[in-house]
């Protein structure tokens, strides 16, 4: 069997599995575990958008909050400002983000390694404090959900999380395809060889600036999806909530610890890490929110001393070894 047909048939396993979660009697039928879902697919999706940049393209962003908080405030502002669906909304935000990914990254696509690394901490911040001052998004007491009706049309519940979950699913599909797509294809390889060695691509007639422009581009886009719906769940939005350095680092460590650079990396680091935050949480109480962060700490060192290229890294190895293994007895 081709290494094609067994990628193809884990994908279509993969979202078998995620889609007949929610429906498993038992302990994901509770509330707060359909809560742990969610979050988890919606970090899985934000860590893959920014995998684009970081991971293909070799371009560490910490920013990406900034395009994720855009894409909140467009599906907020919809709804509370003007009355609407958070759909055009989260579409127009999206589209912003992009702009503003262009605009921002240009001039600092002049820098490389970690000189690129500390231009987007700064950006975070100048764009947190915009908005916290910036009266016509709301400022920082931010923007509040009326109770308007349910359903698809405002994208909004009350009683029920499962329809959130599969909307989260929904999103899932529509990035995680966009990759694999991508993986395939044209760009794909030209993100890979950028990041590889940019000198290298140029001279073979790779326009690494193109390639650099067009990956933030997508990613904030999609960035800024995720940011749409994350409003939606959470019914309010504030510049701390989303444009924030630890929403950015987030996204970062969840790609490091699952495998950078790799398809199924944002998936996995997210069902490790949203888990463990959570139930940390809920069982420790004030004390998880420093619980997790501990052996979140631990497993970051572990990973990047031992197997640079995280879970993926060691699912990889244990793969090659149970081949030979299985090789040998052959």
């Amino acid at each position: 069997m081709s290494c094609t047909k067994r990628g193809r048939k884990l994908w279509y396993g993969v979202l078998l599995l995620i889609a007949v979660l929610p429906l498993i009697p038992g302990p994901l039928q509770s509330p707060f575990a359909q809560h742990v879902l969610v979050l988890t697919l919606l970090f899985a999706c934000m860590s893959q958008a920014w995998n684009i940049l970081g991971g293909y393209c070799g371009q560490v962003s910490f920013g990406h909050s900034v395009f994720f908080g855009i894409g909140a405030y467009g599906a907020g502002m919809a709804v509370v400002t003007y009355g609407l669906t958070p759909w055009p909304g989260a579409i127009i935000g999206a589209l912003l983000a992009a702009i503003v990914s262009l605009i921002i990254s240009y001039p600092c696509f002049r820098l490389k390694g970690h000189y690129f690394a500390i231009a987007t901490f700064a950006i975070v911040e100048i764009f947190n404090r915009l908005f916290m001052v910036w009266y016509w998004v709301g400022g920082a007491l931010g923007l509040d959900y009326p109770i308007i009706e349910e359903g698809w049309k405002n994208f909004m519940w009350f009683q029920t999380k499962t329809q959130y979950y599969y909307g989260a699913f929904g999103l899932f599909i529509l990035i995680f395809s966009f990759v694999r797509w991508m993986e395939a294809n044209k760009l794909g390889y030209y993100l890979k060889a950028v990041r590889d060695g940019q000198e290298a691509a140029e001279a073979l007639g790779v326009n690494s600036t193109a390639v650099k422009l067009t990956a933030i581009a997508i990613s904030a886009f999609l960035a800024a999806l995720c940011g749409a719906f994350f409003v939606q769940y959470n019914l309010r939005v504030d510049p701390p909530m989303v444009m924030s350095l630890d929403m950015s680092m987030r996204f970062v460590l969840i790609t490091i610890l699952g495998g950078l650079g790799t398809f199924w990396g944002p998936l996995l680091g997210a069902a490790i890490l949203i888990p463990l935050q959570e139930y940390s949480r809920a069982m420790w109480g004030g004390l998880g929110g420093g619980v997790d962060l501990i052996i979140f700490g631990i497993l970051i060192v572990l990973i990047v001393t031992r197997q640079p290229k995280g879970v993926m890294g060691f699912i990889n190895l244990l793969t090659t070894r149970f081949k030979a293994t299985k090789g040998g007895d052959d």
